[in-house]
């Protein structure tokens, strides 16, 4: 393969990655999987740690291990495939933990229409403080009514 490929099958990843994040968040999340993201909805959460922190380790793995396969017996697809979960992760950490729920405190003073609208989106999501009734489970793209200037 070469390397404008690699650079398709990570980009078309990460942009799939959202579609993936969406029906976890909406379908596992908040359904079977409430037990875990549940304390993410509490408002005031006292510890550095919650509990859906553990969904961090459950798209960790699958890009471990295409890492892994995507090296053996050569550098292959698989690999790329984990790298684009992998920058995913990173921007979904970023805007999500780092950006809109301020557990550190790197972007403060941002003034970026996109990212006021990533964080207006998920406000909404979180005012649900209930497994029902959500909305706005995407991350990076959200509808466009977030991003009106005038609200």
């Amino acid at each position: 393969m070469n390397l404008a490929i690699y650079i398709v099958v990570t980009s078309v990843t990460f942009i799939i990655m959202e579609g993936v994040t969406w029906c976890t968040h909406k379908y596992v999340m908040h359904g079977f999987g409430w037990y875990l993201h549940e304390d993410h909805h509490q408002p005031g959460y006292p510890h550095v740690f919650e509990k859906n922190d553990a969904f961090f380790v459950v798209f960790a793995i699958p890009s471990m291990l295409l890492f892994y396969f995507g090296i053996r017996p050569e550098l292959n697809f698989l690999f790329f495939i984990g790298l684009g979960i992998l920058l995913y992760g990173l921007a979904y950490f970023l805007v999500h933990d780092v950006l809109i729920h301020r557990r550190f405190k790197w972007f403060d003073k941002t003034n970026n229409q996109y990212l006021k609208g990533l964080r207006k989106a998920h406000k909404i999501h979180h005012k649900h403080l209930g497994k029902h009734h959500g909305e706005c489970f995407g991350m990076l793209f959200v509808p466009f009514k977030y991003f009106n200037k005038r609200q």
